[in-house]
């Protein structure tokens, strides 16, 4: 492993801020990369990222740039928290000027299409670097409150699962550790689907019970197409399974979790976008997972019923009826 103390964060958005900010008070010296030099200098001199975390005073140990190959260069481990949409143009670009010996973690929850494929599976076809995958429940602003939260590191590298919690543990950040690459990436990606029909759900006055129903019917779906892709069943019963699908599907604080709400108040999906103002990944995961559960035969009556909202212009109404009618079928072996 490169023994370098310096950490690279690439995403200046809410979990890319805090995630600097973590390792930065930790003692590691950690370069944030973000889209412009504009951004980089308000938050050098500021010594805030007042675009997404006003109130959070960063470290001294952060130094924002525009440049990608000045913040990787040199770097033992790279954390890659940008939309999904730029993921494999960011991770070409990597792979120009990366250290061979770097770790490289995926931070961010969303899969590509065309052909379908894990973000992880993305920086392994393009460099041999060791990858790991971080997700969990991690709604940024209350990481930034220093309130109590965790998330799970997965990666078949047991010093980079060592390495990764010493650079992000503290007393109120706990970091958890598996080898089921594809569970926690794929639990983290699926749940922001069922995070926007909880939120429409609720703008609908449903109801808790309902509610309930909802994320039983979600986590039988996830697992279902999860277990179909190799991933581990029983990880979707820890932290990065439930944990993150509870977090996401019951807060305000949640991306897509607030888009669900504003397509549920009868807003457009450009309109309810512009509402939330930042990037939710449901959306985009959603016509992914759908297209690749009908190729692969996977019963998901929530998703199928998802598209048809936002792609068909069905009626939010018709939510309801579809989970209404659909049994739930909990068919997957949590003893494999």
């Amino acid at each position: 492993m490169n023994t370098s103390n310096k950490v690279s964060v690439l995403g200046g958005g809410s979990f890319g801020t805090v995630l600097a900010n973590l390792a930065a008070s930790n003692g590691y010296k950690v370069s944030l990369w973000v889209r412009d030099s504009e951004q980089a200098l308000r938050i050098n001199s500021e010594g805030a990222n007042t675009s997404y975390h006003p109130e959070l005073k960063l470290s001294e140990n952060i130094l924002a740039s525009e440049n990608l190959n000045e913040v990787v260069k040199d770097a033992a481990v790279v954390f890659i928290a940008t939309p999904s949409i730029v993921f494999e143009q960011i991770v070409n670009r990597l792979s120009q000027s990366i250290e061979d010996d770097a770790y490289l973690i995926s931070c961010t929850k969303g899969i590509l299409d065309n052909p379908f494929r894990l973000l992880s599976e993305v920086i392994l076809s393009k460099m041999k670097n060791s990858v790991g995958v971080l997700s969990g429940p991690n709604l940024a602003k209350e990481i930034a409150e220093n309130k109590v939260a965790g998330t799970v590191i997965a990666s078949d590298n047991e010093e980079l699962l060592d390495v990764v919690k010493s650079i992000l543990s503290s007393k109120t950040f706990k970091i958890f550790s598996s080898n089921d690459i594809k569970g926690v990436e794929l639990a983290g990606s699926l749940k922001n689907i069922y995070a926007i029909i909880c939120g429409m759900a609720e703008s609908l006055n449903v109801g808790e019970n309902a509610i309930g129903l909802i994320l039983t019917r979600s986590m039988a779906e996830m697992s279902r197409f999860s277990v179909a892709k190799g991933a581990n069943p029983v990880t979707f019963l820890g932290l990065s399974g439930m944990g993150d699908l509870v977090a996401t599907c019951m807060s305000n604080l949640s991306r897509n979790y607030q888009l669900g709400l504003n397509l549920g108040k009868g807003m457009t999906l450009s309109q309810a976008k512009a509402q939330v103002g930042q990037v939710a990944e449901g959306i985009r995961t959603l016509e992914v997972i759908r297209n690749e559960s009908k190729r692969l035969d996977i019963k998901m009556p929530l998703v199928e019923s998802m598209y048809n909202i936002i792609k068909k212009n069905a009626s939010p109404d018709s939510l309801i009826k579809d989970l209404i009618n659909n049994p739930i079928e909990v068919d997957v072996e949590f003893n494999k």
